[in-house]
């Protein structure tokens, strides 16, 4: 009997949708869901039916989507994950590497390349693509720069707050952890913002995990 490995794709684009059930290999069964509460669902109903998520993420809610898979890594933290953005974002891809995601590729991957990339993740890499690791070449190349004082004026529960932020916890779930409520968490998000000069959660994830505050 033939070994047909499933892929879950989380895919809004019907262009895209194509071109991947184009560039698959022989043996791969790809299943498409619209929302990634859907795909929650079908991992939660058949854990081990899928080998891997593909996931798409669009210009519309470039921001959200990155947030919304962060929460999803936390949630199936042993399922393989490919990310594939519709724009380049060396933030996003840091976030989302950080959070447990396998791979980044472009949308209109070639069939050998992707290939290629299921081959890496396998043997328990990490595929980031070209544009990416040349990216950190260049970061690793400029001096450090540190962002301590961004963090020096929060208190500790806004501190608190924003390490869940950087966990991928939504405001109710960091409700829960901190026994405080939802309205109390936004006003602390609120403060966290303007003290730290950050614009959104990934922003601030990004900021408290290159503090190494995050294990």
């Amino acid at each position: 009997m033939r070994f047909i490995l499933k892929i879950l794709c989380w895919n809004t684009d019907d262009a895209v949708w194509m071109h991947w059930s184009q560039v698959v290999t022989v043996g791969i069964s790809l299943f498409r869901v619209e929302t990634l509460e859907e795909m929650s669902q079908a991992l939660t109903a058949t854990p081990s039916e899928y080998e891997y998520c593909f996931m798409y993420l669009g210009n519309e809610s470039f921001s959200k989507d990155v947030e919304d898979v962060a929460k999803f890594c936390s949630k199936f933290p042993n399922q393989k994950k490919v990310v594939f953005p519709n724009q380049l974002s060396q933030s996003a891809a840091l976030r989302l590497f950080s959070v447990g995601v396998n791979g980044q590729c472009a949308p209109y991957i070639g069939k050998e390349q992707l290939s290629l990339v299921l081959s890496v993740i396998d043997s328990g890499e990490i595929w980031g693509g070209r544009a990416f690791i040349q990216q950190l070449i260049q970061q690793s190349a400029r001096p450090e720069i540190t962002s301590n004082n961004a963090l020096e004026h929060l208190s500790d529960r806004e501190l608190s707050v924003a390490i869940c932020i950087s966990r991928g916890l939504s405001n109710k779930q960091i409700a829960l952890e901190l026994e405080i409520t939802e309205r109390t968490v936004k006003a602390h998000l609120t403060s966290t913002f303007k003290k730290t000069n950050t614009k959104d959660r990934l922003a601030l994830a990004l900021l408290i995990q290159t503090q190494n505050l995050v294990h």
